[in-house]
């Protein structure tokens, strides 16, 4: 008979949502004081989901966000399948952000106490 799954991680799943909303939230205000609008956030597709979708011009940014308890483990939030899903999101989601003539690409920032955030532009090239 399978096991119920423990109330700890059904909270420890709560507790990290709650942070990663918070992380987005932070992102956003930080990419809006360099001049980019947030057109969404959270988006989700069959290929993955997108944190937030910023324009700056011409510039559509998909954008993943990684909030970690320390700097130090800010070196390891991110890797090469995670971006690959991020990028394969925005081919599905081009269409409803991006016009012709727009450049596209999937940026990274990464957020921890005590630092300021970090914005990795143009993370992923395939």
């Amino acid at each position: 008979m399978p096991r119920p799954p423990s109330t700890r991680s059904a909270d420890t799943r709560r507790l990290a949502e709650a942070a990663g909303r918070r992380g987005e939230r932070l992102a956003g205000w930080w990419l809006r004081l360099k001049g980019w609008r947030i057109l969404d956030r959270r988006v989700r597709t069959p290929a993955g989901e997108v944190d937030l979708v910023a324009r700056k011009g011409n510039l559509v940014a998909f954008v993943e966000v990684k909030a970690r308890r320390t700097a130090a483990e800010l070196d390891h939030a991110i890797d090469e399948r995670r971006l690959a899903r991020v990028a394969s999101a925005a081919e599905v989601l081009m269409p409803r952000y991006a016009g012709p003539g727009d450049d596209i690409r999937v940026d990274v920032i990464l957020l921890a106490p005590g630092t300021r955030p970090r914005h990795i532009e143009n993370a992923w090239m395939p």
